[in-house]
């Protein structure tokens, strides 16, 4: 195995701590499991790199790096769910809410959940763009990544960053009872970027997932490869 590769297994191999680590109500394992994030982020970048420069690009790359993929937004969907998700799981006022795991974005405009439906469009579209790629390989077309899915992947993980940050963050305040100026104003600003990069993921999944079924409808449809415009 070569090292491009050796670092995508060692994203796939984090990526259960990554789910597991912020649903522990700790501070301390929070942070831990934002720092590993942050690499397996990073390392999403570097080992295309290091493959490309190397000239170590391989078949076994090319299936390893969409799964660790898929696998990292899968496994941060799930904390981010459970943490995240609706008024109707109480909690109270803060931070009563965040020592009670209840840890939705908190803006200036009021706390922002996870609705269930974010989820749906974001998995629901890698579940499709999987099976789209499968069946157009089938038939000898490469479905090369587009500009707005590359956006569209870099605010996911700014999304997914920020709500990692804040359900470290909040459960160190909370616990300390941290109620200033300055760590209000990094509250806020942790859920507005937050709020913004989700919104603009959830727009760019929409858009990026027209184009590619505009510009290759022809395999869903069965018409010949080669009369496409």
């Amino acid at each position: 195995m070569n090292l491009p590769n050796a670092v995508t297994a060692g994203r796939i191999a984090v990526t259960p701590l990554i789910a597991w680590l912020p649903l522990a109500p700790s501070s301390a394992l929070r942070l831990t499991a934002f720092a590993l994030f942050t690499v397996a982020a990073v390392t999403d970048y570097v080992d295309g790199q290091l493959a490309r420069s190397r000239q170590q690009e391989t078949d076994l790359g090319r299936l390893l790096d969409p799964l660790a993929d898929k696998m990292l937004l899968v496994a941060t969907s799930i904390p981010m769910f459970i943490l995240m998700h609706g008024s109707a799981l109480g909690g109270g006022e803060w931070p009563s809410k965040a020592l009670s795991n209840v840890l939705p974005f908190r803006t200036p405009f009021g706390d922002a959940w996870l609705p269930w439906w974010v989820l749906a469009i974001v998995l629901g579209r890698e579940v499709f763009m999987t099976l789209f790629r499968q069946l157009a390989a089938r038939r000898g077309v490469v479905i090369a990544a587009i500009g707005p899915a590359k956006w569209k992947t870099a605010l996911q993980l700014v999304w997914i960053g920020c709500a990692y940050s804040w359900f470290w963050t909040a459960t160190l305040a909370a616990t300390h009872r941290w109620d200033t100026t300055p760590w209000n104003a990094f509250a806020n600003f942790t859920g507005i970027v937050g709020v913004a990069s989700m919104t603009g993921s959830i727009a760019l999944t929409l858009y990026s997932l027209l184009l590619y079924i505009r510009s290759y409808s022809f395999i869903l449809t069965g018409a010949a490869v080669g009369g496409r415009g």
